[in-house]
């Protein structure tokens, strides 16, 4: 694809910001100094929003697998959930991306928070129990077990997923208001 192709390619800048905006907030593994907090749960409901096609979801999911192994590579000592648990982050970003398809329409702020906040929870809820019961980072751990520590990083979890969408909301919000107000002073 030549440069003016990919200029104009919409759909490969949007793909390419969501991963420029994961390097930037996965930065437990890459910049460690100036770490913001992962935007992935995020990142992927905007992803299902934006981009919708399932090859732009594997795209993405293949480039946070590839930020991880990078990482592993570069830090031997953080310890980077590729195993069977890792099976659980797939289903977790596919819900993400779904409600995210779902809603890309949506002019409402209430039913974009309503299916944020499910898909968040919901995809919270099967990363957090197939990472523990899954990857082997627990031994003989309990279903009960598991819930209870999940619920440990719940709060600060759905807080920093929560407020990139609402980031996102009012910045497409203000640019949607934007174009609209220009292109009625055209008229």
């Amino acid at each position: 694809m030549s440069l003016i192709a990919f200029i104009k390619n919409t759909k490969v800048q949007i793909l390419t910001f969501l991963i420029f905006l994961m390097l930037l907030t996965r930065g437990d593994h890459l910049l460690t100094s100036v770490s913001l907090p992962d935007a992935s749960f995020a990142l992927f409901l905007i992803g299902g929003m934006l981009l919708k096609k399932p090859k732009w979801f594997i795209s993405l999911f293949a480039f946070s697998v590839v930020i991880d192994l990078v990482t592993l590579s570069m830090n031997i000592t953080y310890q980077i959930p590729i195993n069977l648990g890792y099976l659980g982050l797939l289903v977790s970003y596919g819900i993400m991306w779904f409600f995210g398809s779902r809603i890309a329409n949506t002019k409402s702020v209430l039913k974009f928070v309503a299916f944020s906040v499910l898909a968040t929870l919901i995809a919270f809820l099967i990363s957090t129990q197939t990472y523990n019961l899954l990857s082997g980072a627990f031994l003989d751990i309990t279903i009960k077990q598991s819930i209870q520590t999940g619920w440990e990083y719940l709060p600060q979890s759905f807080i920093y997923t929560m407020s990139y969408l609402m980031a996102y909301w009012g910045i497409q919000s203000l640019f949607r208001r934007q174009f609209v107000s220009k292109k009625a002073a055209a008229l």
